[in-house]
């Protein structure tokens, strides 16, 4: 099956490779890839694989025998064999991690494979991630793990069928090798299945490629591996240009400098459009290092990535982000602050006055009118684009806010809106759908629950007083205003009722919904069939807006089933994931009350069976807010 794969490997003819052989982890000075070898597995077997990716390579659901099919790929796709024509390398870069530069990074677990050629003559690399060490592993071991393979393996497929630029996934095969793995850095170590994803793209190259160049930093005093080699970032820009942005390369073929500044421009636009749509869907990356952002503006590294659920826009997704600074809200103005640092990796080929000028005049406007223009499909504004659709916007996510609405669920809401028929009853019927989407009083206690220990809170705020040096040390007034305002909301919950919180939420969203009624007003009388306007409305909509996303406690369902040796809802969960904007029929999804699942969760938090019963379109149950993702 996987003998029809055809390798014509570019990257490695192109770019310098290392010529030490030496293993294990050591600096890779002059040089863009490091040869490797997979280290193989205990008896491999394949978890799930995603046909749609494969098509990509050429690669048609097998035909006849499924299971030797599947063999062939578990022992291909782990690492145990090598595929004729592949060239197992290791990529060397840099990168800023939680703004601090950390020297030499490097692919310490993912091996690129080659480049396999597709049916339409299209280039795909292929990496394995987690098939062993290479020089970059650190202090680590090269391996990836069941649980954070089949996040990965899911989510890159989940995005890509949002409509949403990304790396793909082929395959998840699992084994009998183990590591150990201490989860939540809490001294509760544990043995785990090292597992392998099959990543696919056009290349991995990211903005830390181009920090291999980087002077010691002042700050941290590391540097990159092959400072003052001018000549490499030449080849590489030339390289990454011709291949992936051919047309560019074309137009300024004689003038380096504004070939180089039509490519920064470019990734500036892509990147800012990737955010956009990101925020659109509510998606957190958790970890937007330089070394996690790609050349060409994908996705890429699915590590503690999380969707919102309720709307908070301060959401972290990420375990060990102690100051939020990858935050929901914080993902632009992060990703902008990557892109200056690559401007900076680029000098002298792109000079900084150059650079800095592009980023600050195209980044925030394409951002502001993509998200826009995204949020006004989201909502079925398509007629007219008014300026007061900001505005509305604004105002449906304070609302949101305000009720601890959950993001996806309103927003495939609203298309059921009727706008024609002013018929009260029906509001009334909608607004209790839309308030059944908001948070209760028990999840808003777990939301708001202190994080602090009241003892730590105020040795704290004593020593912000009378030590403040000290004080910046080890807290932000940031941190303990936000915990101040948990306390503050968290002693209001406890005299807050159900009936109080249901009736103060309709209120919210009675007043948001007569300012969009207005807006879709103005929509019908822009045109002459108000029927066909609204067939159209809700088909842009139900398009825009997605019923299914990966929330943490399905992919958790899904891990502690493979953990079982039972890797069927992994399948359902991606088959589920390729037609996020339909309602699945194939999928026996138990449809229950909202007040019975409510009880159910709230009554047995951790209980297998609730876990099983709930829809995959449900608001998570009580127990999800629990999970923690490092």
């Amino acid at each position: 099956w996987l003998g029809a794969l055809r390798f014509d490997n570019l990257a490695l003819r192109s770019l310098p490779v290392d010529a030490s052989e030496a293993g294990g982890p050591r600096a890779v000075p002059g040089a863009c890839f490091s040869r490797v070898q997979p280290s193989p597995l205990q008896n491999p077997r394949l978890v799930a694989m995603s046909l749609p990716a494969l098509a990509l390579l050429g690669l048609e659901e097998p035909a006849g025998d499924r299971e030797a099919a599947e063999a062939e790929a578990a022992l291909y796709f782990s690492g145990n064999r090598l595929l004729a024509g592949s060239e197992p390398a290791a990529h060397c870069y840099c990168g800023h991690q939680f703004g601090s530069f950390a020297g030499q990074l490097g692919d310490g677990a993912a091996m690129y494979l080659g480049e396999v050629l597709g049916p339409r003559g299209e280039r795909w690399e292929i990496q394995l991630k987690g098939a062993g060490l290479t020089p970059f592993s650190r202090q680590a071991d090269g391996r990836k793990v069941l649980r954070s393979s089949i996040r990965e393996f899911l989510c890159s497929e989940a995005m890509f069928h949002l409509g949403i630029p990304t790396t793909r996934a082929g395959t998840c095969v699992t084994s009998d090798s183990k590591v150990v793995r201490d989860i939540f850095y809490d001294g509760n170590p544990k043995n785990e299945r090292c597992t392998v994803v099959l990543r696919i793209a056009s290349t991995f190259i990211r903005f830390g490629s181009f920090e291999i160049f980087k002077p010691p930093d002042e700050y941290t005093g590391r540097k990159g591996p092959s400072v003052n080699r001018n000549d490499i970032r030449i080849q590489m820009l030339d390289y990454v240009i011709s291949t992936f942005y051919p047309e560019i390369q074309e137009a300024y073929s004689d003038n380096s400098i504004q070939r180089n500044a039509a490519f920064f421009k470019e990734i500036t636009k892509r990147t800012a459009r990737l955010v956009a749509e990101w925020q659109c869907v509510g998606f957190c990356h958790g970890v937007l290092n330089t070394d996690n952002m790609s050349i060409v503006g994908l996705t890429i590294d699915y590590g503690p990535f999380g969707f919102m659920d309720r709307y908070d826009p301060e959401h972290i997704c990420n375990g060990s982000d102690n100051t939020g600074r990858y935050a929901y809200n914080k993902q632009p103005e992060i990703c902008k602050w990557n892109l200056g640092k690559l401007a900076e990796a680029l000098v002298p080929e792109l000079p900084l006055e150059i650079s800095e000028l592009i980023l600050e005049e195209e980044y925030d406007a394409e951002f502001e009118k993509h998200y826009l223009q995204k949020m006004r499909k989201k909502l079925g504004l398509t007629q007219l684009e008014l300026e007061e659709d900001s505005k509305l916007v604004s105002e449906l996510l304070e609302t949101m806010h305000l009720t601890g609405g959950d993001f996806t669920n309103i927003f495939y809401l609203l298309s059921s809106f009727s706008v024609i028929d002013s018929d009260p009853s029906k509001l009334e019927d909608f607004l209790k759908e839309l308030t059944s989407q908001c948070a209760s009083v028990d999840e808003l206690k777990v939301a708001f629950r202190p994080q602090m220990d009241p003892r730590q809170l105020s040795m704290m705020l004593m020593l912000a007083q009378s030590n403040p040096q000290l004080f910046a040390l080890i807290g932000t007034k940031a941190n303990i205003n936000k915990e101040l305002e948990r306390i503050e909301q968290f002693s209001k919950l406890q005299q807050l009722t159900e009936d109080d919180l249901l009736s103060r939420n309709k209120r919210c969203w009675k007043e948001w919904l007569e300012k969009y009624r207005d807006r879709l007003q103005k929509e019908i009388e822009s045109v002459s069939d108000a029927d066909a306007w609204n067939t159209h409305r809700v088909k842009v909509m139900n398009s825009n807006n997605p019923k299914y996303i990966l929330r943490n406690y399905i992919a958790q369902n899904a891990i502690e089933a493979a953990e079982n040796g039972d890797f069927s809802e992994v399948r359902n969960v991606l088959k589920l994931l390729e037609n996020p904007f339909q309602e699945a029929e194939d999928f026996r999804e138990v449809k229950e009350d909202a007040e019975e699942e409510g009880a159910t969760a709230a009554a047995a938090a951790c209980a297998q069976e609730t876990r099983s019963r709930l829809p995959y379109s449900s608001k998570p149950p009580l127990w999800a807010s629990e999970l923690c993702v490092t």
